[in-house]
């Protein structure tokens, strides 16, 4: 397996690693692939993307999604597509991490990830601060993460 920390361009944001696979610039703005390694436990608020469509490909790990109040399960070998503009979630289960593809189509949230972990910004400190990076790329938060609510 990849280990993702060595890789060049990846970065880091609240202990979850993510690596840039396929560029917004890279596919005239088609979309990009970012691949994401996120330890047990992790997972984002409920949220929207206004203007992408989320697929998620499981490479290892179990995780929870909530998709527009419904939950269910997906293992390594999985997808979950998620259009714009559904609010949802996920969280790590299982005991271990879980590496996963995200492809946005359009691309262009990638951008979002390196504005937090340039940032540094930390949940729920630094909330207003990542509500507006959010906000420049059509995110809204909706609600608490999985196991908060």
């Amino acid at each position: 397996m990849i280990d993702l920390l060595e890789c060049p361009d990846t970065i880091e944001w609240l202990g979850v690693s993510y690596r840039p696979i396929l560029t917004n610039a890279a596919t005239g703005g088609a979309m990009s692939i970012v691949d994401s390694l996120s330890p047990f436990g992790s997972g984002p608020p409920r949220h929207i993307h206004e203007r992408e469509d989320e697929t998620f490909v499981l490479l290892s790990g179990l995780c929870e999604f909530w998709v527009e109040g419904e939950r269910f399960t997906k293992k390594a070998g999985e997808t979950v597509f998620v259009p714009r503009g559904m609010e949802h979630t996920f969280r790590v289960i299982g005991g271990m991490p879980s590496r996963h593809l995200v492809i946005l189509t359009p691309g262009g949230f990638e951008d979002f990830f390196a504005d937090m972990a340039a940032g540094k910004f930390q949940i729920p400190q630094d909330m207003n601060r990542i509500a507006e990076s959010a906000g420049r790329h059509h995110l809204r938060f909706t609600g608490p993460p999985l196991g908060n609510d």
